[in-house]
């Protein structure tokens, strides 16, 4: 095959992305065939879903913390997004695949040709086994939970500690603290000052008073490189559980102590009504890993996570466009509930 990456000194023209939606958006465009391909747009990529696959083509977007702006930079992150979700879903994640355009100038996938974009395959898991899913219906069954969690289990106890400082480690967690209430104190949100303050003070007093118990964490090699974005609809439980969408495009946002990543897990399923299943989740990861970080360590970390989600949710006010505004205010200010109880929590 001669996947030849397009050349900027082509003549050629350029591909449209509208051109590679519409091609991909079509069931002759993959090999078996399908009967139809329903197209799921996300903040940084489209998913197409045959029958039996997803492929995920990434977004030309560049932010921050990302660059996608060149095919080169997207070829490299799927096959960063293939390695790394490997690890809790070697059998979901097939490859990477070349969209190219072949001699007559017709897009084609997988085949010979130049190469315009690059997609992630992945197997196609079935929805009605997503743990987001189970817990909407209350059919999550405590067995397969604990069945997670020994994975998981295995997952960081197999991870090598991170080569971080206790200092640095706690800085980290400071800054966020900051960057967090700089962020959401921004006029555009029209949120409470008094609140985030509190909210940020709240967390704040927590890392400094608790300071031995972070130092504890990295003295124990408890941080680690995990998954980075431990959420429900990542979560699939098959015979043997699959975790997949790992955060790929950062190793800093992966760099975690595992009680930060369940406690997340378990936020969400207490956001979804259903808090026994994050009590059976933490349990059970206690149980096959001999790890027991404190309570209020967790509701600590939980606190974080439900403001970052806070934030992550009112920056789609700024480039989302698919949704109504009402929308992310009034999950910016869910998360923010959570994270003042969970603060709470962790103060006593």
């Amino acid at each position: 095959m001669d996947n030849k990456p397009s050349s900027p000194a082509s003549t050629r023209q350029a591909i449209s992305l509208e051109a590679k939606l519409g091609f991909l958006g079509a069931p002759d465009a993959y090999p078996d065939a399908p009967a139809r391909v329903d197209a799921v747009e996300t903040h940084m990529s489209w998913v197409f879903l045959t029958d039996t696959h997803a492929y995920k083509l990434k977004k030309p977007v560049r932010y921050d913390y990302l660059d996608f702006s060149t095919a080169e930079a997207r070829r490299l992150d799927c096959e960063e997004e293939v390695r790394l979700n490997r690890r809790l879903a070697a059998e979901v994640y097939l490859g990477v695949m070349p969209l190219v355009r072949d001699a007559a100038g017709r897009l084609r996938l997988g085949e010979a040709g130049e190469t315009v974009d690059w997609l992630v395959q992945m197997r196609r898991l079935p929805a009605d086994r997503m743990l987001d899913h189970l817990l909407r219906d209350g059919t999550v069954d405590q067995a397969e939970i604990v069945h997670l969690a020994r994975r998981l289990a295995r997952f960081y106890t197999a991870a090598v500690a991170e080569a971080i400082t206790a200092p640095t480690y706690r800085q980290g967690l400071t800054g966020r603290i900051e960057d967090n209430l700089h962020e959401l104190a921004s006029p555009e949100f029209g949120l409470s000052r008094s609140v985030l303050e509190r909210l940020a003070r709240l967390q704040s007093d927590f890392l400094q008073s608790h300071a031995e118990w972070f130092d504890r964490r990295v003295q124990q090699g408890r941080i680690v490189e995990g998954h980075g974005d431990l959420r429900p609809e990542h979560v699939c439980l098959l015979a043997e559980p699959v975790v997949i969408d790992c955060l790929e495009f950062k190793r800093e946002f992966r760099i975690l102590d595992p009680a930060d990543e369940l406690g997340y897990l378990a936020l969400e399923c207490e956001r979804l009504h259903a808090p026994q299943v994050g009590r059976w989740l933490l349990d059970a990861y206690r149980d096959a890993s001999g790890d027991a970080p404190p309570e209020a360590l967790i509701h600590f970390y939980q606190s974080c996570r439900a403001v970052l989600r806070a934030k992550l949710a009112l920056w789609h006010l700024r480039d989302d466009g698919r949704h109504p505004p009402g929308k992310w205010r009034a999950t910016a200010q869910d998360y923010l509930e959570w994270a003042l109880r969970h603060a709470e929590a962790a103060a006593g």
